[in-house]
């Protein structure tokens, strides 16, 4: 069983949006910072979206910024991103991760990972 469960995801046209979920399995989300990453093919994974363990801090790439909203609610365990106005450079496989509170906020060195999710953009 994975510790972080991923839903969401699919495929939607320019302009669209989608939703994605990440919920922890074994332990609870509370002390963890969150952190939303993709990985477009061929390309090396990047940072899109962050929250602190506290939901009082949040990070997002400016490219997505305006567009993407990070959020959690400790008492379901759960980090959601919502995308909006979706661009075809937004496409790639999309993962969740957790670190311990203390751990550098959207770091690519995260404690967990989730088993990531494909979101499609096109015509």
């Amino acid at each position: 069983q994975a510790l972080l469960v991923q839903s969401g995801g699919g495929s939607v046209q320019p302009g669209g949006s989608l939703e994605l979920s990440c919920t922890t399995s074994g332990f609870t989300l509370q002390n963890y910072a969150a952190g939303w990453f993709r990985q477009a093919t061929g390309k090396e994974r990047e940072a899109v979206a962050c929250i602190s363990s506290s939901g009082g801090g949040t990070y997002y790439k400016e490219i997505v910024k305006g567009r993407f909203t990070v959020s959690r609610n400790d008492a379901k365990n759960t980090v959601w991103l919502q995308m909006n106005f979706l661009r075809p450079e937004d496409t790639g496989v999309y993962y969740c991760a957790v670190v311990w509170l203390g751990g550098r906020l959207c770091a690519d060195t995260y404690d967990y990972w989730g088993q990531g999710a494909q979101v499609t953009v096109s015509s």
